[in-house]
């Protein structure tokens, strides 16, 4: 039987390459992924979320829901943030809003870019 110590060197190596990887993901790569969450969100098909948000940037926004800004400062956590996209039902069972993840209107990948987008709010 190896004890959790042999293996030390080859732990240290695959957390050394995670942290690479992860601070090499260019500024470019997460503008991306913002610029993609704001397309969906404005997408009257899609996210939708301009239909009850006031949203900086986006054309004839709703009032039912809360205006959309300083999310990041109001969210730090951004899986607080995802949980509300996927099913805010489950924090607020009186809620309008729809659980996008629950009822497959976005995927997990969507629900992620919506997040990015709605941090640099």
């Amino acid at each position: 039987m190896t004890d959790i110590f042999s293996s030390k060197p080859l732990l240290v190596a695959a957390l050394t390459l995670a942290i690479g990887v992860a601070a090499s993901a260019s500024p470019a790569a997460a503008q991306s992924a913002a610029a993609e969450g704001q397309k969906l969100a404005f997408d009257r098909g899609k996210g939708n979320c301009l239909t009850c948000h006031v949203i900086k940037g986006g054309d004839l926004p709703g009032t039912i829901g809360p205006e959309l800004t300083n999310i990041k400062s109001k969210y730090p956590d951004r899986n607080e943030l995802v949980a509300i996209l996927y099913d805010e039902t489950k924090r607020n069972p009186q809620t309008v809003m729809p659980p996008f993840g629950r009822n497959r209107i976005l995927t997990d990948k969507e629900i992620n870019a919506i997040v990015d987008f709605l941090q640099t709010l």
